[in-house]
């Protein structure tokens, strides 16, 4: 579900927003320097902005990491809500904005910022949590392990590709129609995994639950 997300955000920021990617940061960075050599369509400043959201966003999900109480097993679903409600703001933000986004520079940055915010909060999360084979903001190193024939669960990699492809699909085509649409239906699946995770429900990895007990046990240990 959250690898769906990426691709929504990634296709409505590259498409949308300016060519400018918020969740994948490696492209993002290669889109950096092209606009800076001179690339036409490009911008320096709305990948460096991205990038700086991207980042405040990745810093501020450690800091909550670090805060958290382990006790409750609930800080991975005040995360994911957190991420939701800034998928909601942008939602609200390119909805004032109207169809002529490009030319509203508080919305456009606005939008940039709170996306990269969200993504940097979620893709530093999932790090902490180590959950195995599975990365829902980066698939370099699954296809190259899927090609190669190394990757230990193939069927969790592939399903990684096919849902990062489904939703950079969807949210194509729900551009024709709305940016706003993209964004809500965004935050609703990560609302969707924040209430997952709050409640504990089965289809939460166990990665998950065991990441928690080890911060339970440094919490409570002697």
């Amino acid at each position: 579900m959250l690898t769906a997300v990426t691709g929504m955000v990634d296709a409505t920021s590259y498409l949308a927003l300016g060519h400018v990617l918020t969740a994948n940061m490696t492209g993002n960075v290669v889109l950096l320097a092209f606009a800076a050599a001179g690339a036409n369509g490009l911008s320096v400043s709305r990948s460096g902005a991205a990038l700086a959201a991207f980042a405040v966003g990745a810093s501020m999900s450690g800091c909550m990491a670090a805060r958290a109480d382990a006790s409750r097993q609930k800080w991975i679903g005040i995360v994911f809500g957190i991420e939701a409600g800034l998928l909601w703001a942008s939602m609200v933000v390119v909805s004032a904005a109207g169809a002529d986004l490009a030319h509203h520079f508080a919305s456009l940055y606005g939008t940039i910022a709170l996306t990269g915010l969200a993504m940097g909060i979620r893709y530093a999360t999932v790090l902490k949590l180590k959950v195995p084979d599975v990365n829902p903001s980066v698939l370099t190193g699954t296809i190259a392990m899927l090609a190669s024939g190394t990757h230990p669960r193939w069927t969790r990699g592939a399903a990684s590709v096919a849902t990062i492809v489904a939703g950079a699909a969807v949210g194509t085509y729900l551009l024709r129609h709305s940016v706003a649409a993209v964004f809500g239906l965004a935050g609703g699946i990560s609302a969707a995994c924040a209430l997952a995770a709050w409640f504990g429900l089965p289809g939460i990895p166990f990665a998950i639950q065991r990441e928690l007990s080890k911060r339970r046990t440094v919490v409570s240990g002697p």
